[in-house]
């Protein structure tokens, strides 16, 4: 059965990547939830997706020029701030105590460092899976892949995912090169086939696209038999998925 990941906590109906978004994903019905980690001036795995601050706070600059102090000064809230009122970046600790404590979610944490390295960002996160005691339950991916090689040196039992926003040609032989087990393409990149998805099953690896938000991409996912989508809306995934079974 194709898993269902709520992308950056519930990022359709809350502000994304914030403690209350990962709350309501936890009561979603999802399988797993999606996160992003950055690392602030201090060293600090922040829970953000974008480099710049600007679209999802009311702070200016980068991620990587803050500390963590001056990060949870701000608001996350940005276009929820009447719904939610005023919310803060969250630590990646915060998120894994909150999700390991309260479900059995898998844990998809997602390294943003393809733009900005954040030497030893995959230490950093390594030690967080290891304090949580959640290797079996959490994959890790990025578009940077050679960071996913040095991962696998550092946890080689933890699952990998390649990211990529392009089409691979025959992804199941590339992601071996990683060495990865997880290819997380984009939707709108036209390579999820009927053909990439039995390439990727015969070489005992998974398929999780993303961001699969409307009801036809659902369905055809679904009807693919892809082992995972990522959804800013998990409610709406369970619910077409319970349909079509």
């Amino acid at each position: 059965m194709t898993k269902i990941f709520a992308h950056r906590g519930f990022k359709g109906i809350y502000p994304e990547n914030t403690m209350i978004a990962f709350e309501h994903a936890l009561h979603s019905g999802a399988d797993g939830i999606e996160l992003d980690v950055q690392l602030t001036k201090d060293g600090r795995l922040a829970v953000i997706h974008d480099e710049k601050l600007n679209r999802t706070t009311n702070m200016k600059g980068l991620v990587k020029d803050y500390t963590y102090e001056e990060l949870k000064a701000g608001d996350a809230s940005h276009s929820f701030y009447e719904e939610t009122g005023a919310v803060s970046i969250p630590l990646l600790e915060e998120v894994l105590e909150l999700v390991t404590q309260q479900s059995s979610l898998i844990i998809n944490i997602e390294l943003k460092n393809s733009i900005y390295r954040y030497p030893g960002i995959e230490e950093k996160v390594k030690e967080q899976i290891e304090h949580f005691q959640i290797e079996d339950r959490v994959l890790v991916s990025s578009f940077h892949h050679g960071s996913l090689a040095l991962f696998h040196k550092l946890m080689p039992h933890v699952e990998l995912a390649v990211l990529t926003m392009d089409v691979i040609h025959q992804p199941e032989m590339y992601i071996k090169t990683v060495p990865a087990r997880g290819y997380h393409p984009n939707i709108k990149g036209a390579g999820v086939t009927k053909e990439v998805v039995s390439a990727l099953h015969a070489a005992q690896q998974v398929i999780r696209p993303f961001t699969v938000n409307s009801e036809k991409q659902m369905k055809n996912m679904f009807s693919l038999g892809v082992d995972g989508i990522f959804t800013d809306f998990p409610d709406r995934a369970v619910k077409i998925r319970e349909e079509m079974k």
